[in-house]
C-alpha cells in the first residue's frame, strides 16, 4: 500500500481523506475492509523515510496536505519498473510441515487442514465481495485474480495433504 499512496501522490499533493477515498475506490468491494487509520500511518511513515512531505492547509478544515518528495518520485518510478510478482510463503509453509513431522509436536495433516479452513474463509470472502459488490471492470478484475490465486493455493494444500498422508501410512 505504501508505494501505491506514494505513486497517487506524484500525481499532485493531496490530503489523507482524498487519498483513502481514492485507495478504496482503486480496491473496490475489497477496499471496504481497510482501516481507515492505516492510510495514516502509512503517510507519516512515509514523511519520516523523506519520501512524502507534509504541509497544513489553509481553510476551514486546516488538513494537512501530503506531497511526494524528489525521492518519494524515484522510488515510484523504480516500484513502477519491478517485474516481482507477489507470491505465498509456500516454502516457509512447506519447513513448516517437515518441522512438525521432524519435531512430533504436530501433525503435517492437521496443519494443512487448518492453512486449508483460512483460505477457503478467504475465498468466500472474495466470493462475497464479488457477489455483494458493486464492482467495476477494475475492482472485479482484482477480485478475479485473488479467487484464482486461492483457488491455486487450495490446490497446492490437496497435494500436501495427499503426500503428508502417504508419509504417514508409510511409516
Amino acid at each position: 500500500m505504501q508505494d501505491a499512496l506514494l505513486a497517487m501522490l506524484t500525481k499532485e499533493p493531496t490530503h489523507g481523506y482524498a487519498l483513502r477515498a481514492r485507495l478504496q475506490a482503486a480496491l473496490g468491494p475489497l477496499g471496504a475492509a481497510m482501516n481507515p487509520g492505516q492510510v495514516y500511518v502509512t503517510l507519516s511513515r512515509l514523511e519520516k523515510a523523506g519520501l512524502v512531505a507534509c504541509t497544513d492547509a489553509e481553510g476551514p478544515a486546516d488538513r494537512k496536505v501530503y506531497e511526494a518528495t524528489a525521492a518519494g518520485r524515484e522510488r515510484v518510478a523504480r516500484w513502477l519498473a519491478e517485474a516481482g510478482w507477489p507470491k505465498p510463503d509456500l516454502a516457509g509453509f512447506h519447513l513448516k510441515l517437515v518441522a512438525a513431522a521432524a519435531s512430533g509436536l504436530a501433525d503435517p495433516v492437521d496443519l494443512v487442514a487448518v492453512q486449508r479452513r483460512e483460505l477457503m474463509r478467504r475465498l468466500r470472502d472474495a466470493q462475497r465481495a464479488g457477489v455483494d459488490g458493486p464492482g467495476d471492470q477494475m475492482s472485479a478484475l482484482l477480485l478475479e485474480g485473488v479467487v484464482l490465486r486461492l483457488e491455486a493455493d487450495l490446490r497446492w494444500l490437496e497435494a500436501c495433504e495427499r503426500t503428508w498422508r502417504g508419509n504417514r501410512e508409510d511409516a
